[in-house]
């Protein structure tokens, strides 16, 4: 029974006899990663394959439609981002990009996506949220929330809210570090909770915890383990009846000082129902936690009912996402990697330009153009994906052609000194335009552009931009 409560990942694009076995004794779920997939049509025979050994399985990706997306790592997401749609402010065009991703993610044969973020990016050198917030006002990122959350569940593939109680008021990553919210409660209840109060009204079948310490709500146990957060806060006070599934419990701000089977054991203890383990797991791994488990509760320090109850939730919500596949048809003739009704031009109204910027553009007609990527660390959580116009097959530089224009492109400028050295460099050498495609500092200091979110549409609509058609330096 406790392997219901596993959601293992694993290396490769085929199915492994370890994991088919597993699955085939009622393994809770796989979830998947850009390492495994290489095609659509690959990625529908993988999940065929999980089906074929547990019917019921939960199939789960990261798919935020926008910068983290797994579906289009290869290539760059040609979904907006949820940064972007904060700033459109249409409620409608959010819940059209989720339905969106829905439906691709049903025709690949994904059951729930790790989605939609619904932290507030209060801070913004925050280095883990940034552009998949919506935005800063909690009543904004609500609403956004809520529809994408309606978009996405109107398809039969599950959502999932995260990272509760909220990430977005840190300048620490959870993957790397355990991050404190130091914040009131009467604070976390106007800001972090509002919008995961609209994704449970919108119908969200899963909540994600996050690997952060709220001392105003539990001073020693991060939100993962924490059964004032996770049963009183989440269960009691806002009503959630749907599964809890733990963000990885392989990243540092959760097992970095006693390890995952111990972690899997706090965790379920606390109250979730749905262990994320990782991603590059091994049949030796969940032998060690289902080992880890099966102590706990032989020693009673883990009641065996709480296991039982996280086990029917599991099961409960498979068997629903098994139902949707077969009573919920797929349009016929859906086109791909596209979302209805959203233009290029669009995109590009949402983003930030100066005055001085749009001036410069104006008088650069007919001059050469030399883009040049700034690089920066890549967010974990993004992995290593093609982005912005780089991802739109244009050529970064280091040589300025001589009286021509320089698009010096990077993410969250504000926090790369190398970053900023470079760019003070250029600017010595003759008219350059910095672009931020991360979430930029308040005061937009020596960003010229910044365009919210870093997703192949996003490169494409800086492109047309900056006015030129081509796809390549000039």
């Amino acid at each position: 029974m406790s392997s219901t409560l596993l959601l293992p990942g694993f290396t490769g694009t085929t199915l492994p006899a370890w994991l088919e076995r597993r699955l085939h004794d009622g393994l809770g779920g796989v979830c998947l990663f850009g390492m495994n997939i290489v095609s659509p049509e690959q990625l529908a025979e993988l999940c065929a394959a999980i089906y074929a050994a547990n019917p019921t399985a939960i199939i789960a990706i990261d798919e935020e439609g926008g910068d983290v997306s797994r579906l289009y790592q290869a290539q760059g997401s040609p979904f907006p981002g949820n940064a972007v749609l904060g700033r459109l402010d249409d409620a409608e065009l959010t819940a059209r990009v989720g339905t969106q991703v829905g439906w691709e993610l049903r025709l690949a044969g994904v059951g729930l996506t790790l989605a939609p973020d619904a932290d507030v990016n209060s801070n913004p050198l925050n280095p883990v949220i940034g552009v998949r917030s919506f935005g800063t006002d909690p009543s904004d990122v609500a609403r956004h929330v809520s529809a994408w959350t309606r978009g996405i569940e109107a398809t039969g593939v599950a959502s999932c809210a995260k990272h509760f109680p909220g990430h977005g008021d840190t300048a620490a990553d959870s993957h790397h570090a355990l991050p404190v919210i130091d914040v009131d409660e009467a604070t976390l209840h106007a800001r972090e909770l509002v919008p995961f109060r609209a994704a449970i009204a919108a119908g969200a079948r899963t909540i994600m915890t996050s690997h952060i310490v709220v001392p105003s709500l539990d001073p020693e146990n991060p939100a993962t383990f924490s059964s004032h957060i996770l049963r009183r806060l989440l269960r009691g006070d806002l009503g959630f009846e749907g599964v809890i599934v733990t963000d990885a419990l392989d990243m540092a701000g959760a097992s970095g000082d006693r390890g995952i089977p111990a972690a899997a054991v706090a965790a379920v203890s606390a109250g979730a129902d749905l262990l994320c383990i990782g991603t590059r797991n091994t049949d030796e791994q969940l032998t060690d936690i289902l080992t880890a488990l099966d102590a706990a509760v032989s020693t009673g320090t883990l009641p065996s009912d709480v296991i039982e109850t996280a086990a029917v939730r599991v099961r409960s919500l498979g068997e629903e996402l098994a139902r949707g596949r077969r009573e919920i048809p797929v349009p016929e003739h859906l086109e791909t990697g596209v979302v209805p009704g959203l233009t290029v031009a669009e995109v590009a109204a949402s983003f930030f330009v100066s005055d001085a910027a749009s001036e410069l553009l104006a008088r650069s007609a007919g001059r050469p153009i030399t883009w040049v990527e700034l690089a920066t660390t890549d967010n974990m959580a993004v992995g290593d994906a093609p982005w912005g116009p780089f991802a739109a097959e244009v050529t970064p530089s280091t040589a300025i052609d001589e009286g021509g224009l320089a698009i010096a492109v990077g993410k969250d400028l504000q926090r790369h000194p190398a970053a900023r050295e470079t760019i003070a460099k250029l600017r010595s050498q003759g008219d350059v335009l910095v672009v931020d495609m991360g979430w930029p500092d308040p005061s937009l200091e020596d960003v010229d552009i910044a365009t919210y979110g870093a997703s192949r549409l996003v490169g494409v609509a800086l492109i047309q931009l900056i006015g030129r058609d081509k796809c390549v330096s000039e």
